[in-house]
């Protein structure tokens, strides 16, 4: 079985001659391009390998292409202000931006609003999710990077206002980028900042596990798969590659070149703003504001290709091919709905008044009430006391009295039926 065919998405901030675009990777043969607007940084984000989402460059909206209709602008998602980090789930189901000091969240199938988290106190910078969906991590001009369980964010009681798993504070200046390892949950995450260093967390328990300082503002991070090295782009264009296997390796370092590892990747002239490794952990993509995406080798340092844009770059990511971007006539398995502005808990009923279901998440019930297993045990209890005169009475008011009784446990068990097998053909039925 070959390997995924592996491409570049990249944008810039001039927009002349695209607004994404997709190269081969070895080759660096443009393949594709998506037109119209222009994309921020931090704002693209492919979702279940069906759309391309891009916030626009200064505006309150989204563009949205499906992922093989390269030449049409498929739909525009308002938003309540201006988008300046975006990020979907891997999983598909939820789509994350950051609009000045809030997060929101929507549930890609129905288009609603579940949260508005407002726990950083100046603009996001950047969003981004754990490989299982589980958490994401957000970080801000306030110095803050937060830990979020997407669990404890999507219950929908109201009353509750979700509060970040972990709360990062130990940066001195705004957050420039952040990068999730692999594991989910027991995943590392890096953040970088304006403050010189590069930083690197435990999600699991928030702990600190290393601080690395540079000479410059580091603008951009990320880590190879195996998480062997920490790549760092930094404002004077520079790339450092740190070691993350030294044997003296202490929580604090300063970074310094040697022959353990710790390299500098030199080509660009202008500060980096994005960076991102092969699945081989072999080649290295950067992209910068001299207007150029270069493909690095990782292991000689030496830039293998140089890809000319009319614009500084706002994003550059290397991601497998999704099956659907070079199939012309095939379409998305479900329409994007329209996306609502606003929080409003009374709109998440609608799906139940034409036949829908809300499933709700959270360790406590939602209401009081009794389930329809206990109420037709009530009811069975109610009918074996029958000859209870001070329940039912005596004669033809009794009789009357157990034929409703009959009647309405047959109707909650046909009820708890069809629940049962409607929930049932739900959790096996195979999801694309």
């Amino acid at each position: 079985m070959s390997a995924p065919m592996e491409i570049i998405l990249s944008t810039d901030s001039g927009a002349q001659l695209w607004n994404c675009a997709v190269f081969e990777l070895h080759s660096g043969t443009n393949l594709l391009s998506y037109r119209g607007g222009n994309t921020s940084a931090r704002s693209l984000t492919v979702l279940n390998g069906e759309y391309i989402l891009g916030a626009q460059l200064g505006k309150n909206f989204i563009n949205v292409w499906e992922i093989q209709r390269k030449d049409q602008l498929q739909q525009k998602i308002v938003c309540p202000g201006i988008v300046t980090c975006l990020t979907a789930s891997p999983n598909g189901l939820y789509l994350v931006a950051g609009i000045s000091e809030s997060i929101y969240l929507w549930e890609v199938s129905t288009g609603n609003l579940l949260a508005i988290l407002s726990r950083h106190y100046q603009d996001l910078t950047c969003l981004r999710f754990t490989d299982d969906s589980s958490h994401f991590v957000s970080g801000g001009k306030d110095n803050l990077a937060l830990i979020w369980s997407l669990a404890s964010v999507v219950q929908l009681d109201p009353s509750h206002s979700p509060e970040p798993r972990h709360v990062l504070s130990r940066h001195s200046l705004p957050i420039t980028d952040i990068h999730c390892g692999l594991m989910g949950p027991q995943a590392r995450v890096a953040t970088a900042s304006l403050d010189q260093t590069v930083k690197l967390w435990e999600i699991s328990s928030g702990e600190l596990l290393l601080s690395v300082l540079f000479d410059v503002g580091i603008m951009s991070v990320t880590l190879d798969p195996c998480e062997y090295y920490l790549f760092c782009g930094g404002s004077d264009g520079g790339i450092f590659q740190v070691s993350l296997c030294s044997q003296n390796l202490g929580r604090d370092k300063t970074f310094q070149s040697d022959s353990n590892g710790n390299q500098v990747f030199k080509g660009h002239r202008n500060l980096v703003t994005c960076l991102s490794v092969s699945m081989d952990g072999t080649l290295l993509v950067s992209g910068s504001q001299d207007d150029t995406v270069k493909l690095w080798d990782i292991q000689s340092k030496q830039s293998i290709r140089s890809i000319n844009h009319k614009g500084p770059i706002t994003n550059a990511v290397i991601i497998p091919a999704p099956a659907n971007m070079f199939l012309p006539d095939s379409r998305p398995s479900i329409p994007l709905p329209q996306f609502s502005r606003h929080l409003n808990h009374a709109d998440q009923m609608e799906g139940l008044e034409t036949g829908g279901m809300l499933l709700r998440l959270g360790p406590q019930p939602q209401a009081h009430e009794d389930s329809y297993l206990k109420k037709a045990d009530t009811l069975y209890s109610l009918m074996s006391a029958v000859t209870d005169k001070s329940v039912f009475g005596e004669g033809e008011n009794t009789k009357v009295r157990v034929s409703e009784l009959e009647e309405e446990m047959r109707t909650l068990k046909r009820i708890n039926k069809d629940l049962y097998d409607f929930s049932t053909q739900f959790l096996i039925k195979p999801h694309s």
